[in-house]
C-alpha cells in the first residue's frame, strides 16, 4: 500500500487512455507524455499499458508499507529514496517503510513514476485514467490528496536488478524545444504569410497549461475570417481562435471545438509536448505524412527493443 503524505501540485493517475469513446463526447485521458510513460512501466517490470502516477510541476511524497521495485521517467524531479538520491530514467528497489520524495520538475514538467504491479483502482469504461473534467476514472475522478491509499497489484517481477535507461533512449529537455508538425484541416485557410510567421516565429508558453490546452502567449497569427462549425479535435491540434493566440490541445481537451486547426503536432512529439513549460520557447517545422509515421515507428521500436533487454 502507498500512502499520499503530500500529493504534489498536481499528481494524477493515468494509464494509456480511455479510448473508444470520443464519439460520446469523452476525452481520451491518459499519460500526457506516452514514451515516458511507457518506460517508466517497462522498466518496473510492468506491461507497457498499466497505471502509474503522474506528478505535474512537483512530485511530492508517498509512503511504502511493503517492500517492491519502482521506476521514474520524464523530468527530473530529484527523487530520494529516504534521503539517498536516484537516478532519473532507472529502476530502483523501494523498502519496506521508506519514503520517496519528490521536487520540483528541474526540466519540463511531468514525471512519470510506476510501481511493480501497477497501480489499482476500478476502471472506468476501459481505463483507469484520471479525467478531472469528467471527474472519471484513478480516485473519485480527482487528483491525489493527503492520506490517500493506493492499492499496489501482484509484482511479477521482484527479482528485477536495478536498470538505468541509457541517454540515448531518454527525452532531451530544455526551455528551446523544436516540434514537428503536418497541416491541419484548416490550414489553406491562412494566408500565405500567416503559415510562414507559423513556421518561422519562435513562440513563447504561457503559464496557463492543463491537461486540455497549453497556451501560447505570443506572437499572434493573423487569422483569416469566417465561421468555422466545431468539428472534431484531436491530441496534438494547434488551434488558433479569433485573437490569434496559439492554443495546444492535450488529451483531456473537448472532442469537438470550434478553432480553426493550422497544423497537428506528430504523435511521436506527444513527449515533447508533455513537457513544455511556462517561458519556454518553441517552434514549429513541418515534416511529411510519411516522415511523421516514420518517427513513430522509431519510437515504438525503442519501447520494443526495451522490453526485449529487460526480458534477456
Amino acid at each position: 500500500m502507498i500512502t499520499v503524505i503530500r500529493p504534489g501540485r498536481f499528481t494524477t493517475i493515468q494509464d494509456a487512455g480511455r479510448w473508444g469513446y470520443q464519439t460520446w463526447g469523452l476525452p481520451i485521458s491518459g499519460a500526457l507524455d506516452p514514451y515516458a510513460y511507457q518506460i517508466a512501466n517497462i522498466l518496473a517490470g510492468n506491461a507497457p499499458g498499466a497505471a502509474v502516477l503522474e506528478m505535474t510541476d512537483e512530485g511530492g511524497v508517498y509512503h511504502f508499507d511493503n517492500e517492491t521495485m519502482g521506476a521514474v521517467a520524464g523530468a527530473d524531479m530529484s527523487l530520494t529514496i529516504n534521503g539517498e538520491p536516484v537516478e532519473n530514467w532507472s529502476t530502483f528497489s523501494i523498502p519496506a517503510g521508506a519514503n520517496l520524495v519528490f521536487g520540483k520538475a528541474k526540466l519540463g514538467r511531468r514525471t512519470y513514476f510506476a510501481v511493480c504491479g501497477g497501480i489499482i483502482v476500478q476502471p472506468i469504461l476501459d481505463s483507469c485514467s484520471t479525467c478531472v473534467t469528467a471527474g472519471i476514472g484513478g480516485i473519485e475522478g480527482r487528483r491525489l490528496y493527503v492520506g490517500d491509499m493506493l492499492e499496489i497489484g501482484i509484482c511479477r517481477n521482484p527479482n528485477q536488478k536495478r536498470y538505468v535507461l541509457p541517454p540515448k533512449w531518454r527525452t532531451v529537455y530544455g526551455h528551446e524545444w523544436q516540434l514537428a508538425v503536418t497541416p491541419g484541416p484548416q490550414a489553406n485557410w491562412f494566408s500565405f504569410s500567416a503559415r510562414k510567421d507559423f513556421l518561422s516565429e519562435q513562440f513563447i508558453i504561457s503559464s496557463h497549461a492543463d491537461r486540455s490546452v497549453c497556451e501560447i502567449a505570443s506572437p499572434l497569427l493573423d487569422v483569416p475570417k469566417g465561421e468555422l462549425v466545431s468539428d472534431a479535435t484531436g491530441w496534438g491540434a494547434i488551434e488558433v481562435p479569433a485573437g490569434g493566440q496559439l492554443l495546444l490541445v492535450l488529451p483531456d481537451h473537448g472532442t469537438t471545438r470550434g478553432f480553426m486547426k493550422i497544423a497537428y503536432v506528430i504523435q511521436a512529439d506527444y513527449t515533447k509536448l508533455a513537457q513544455l513549460a511556462a517561458g519556454d520557447k518553441v517552434k514549429f517545422h513541418a515534416v511529411t505524412w510519411h516522415s511523421a509515421v516514420d518517427a513513430y515507428k522509431q519510437q515504438q521500436k525503442t519501447i520494443l527493443a526495451l522490453q526485449k533487454l529487460l526480458k534477456n
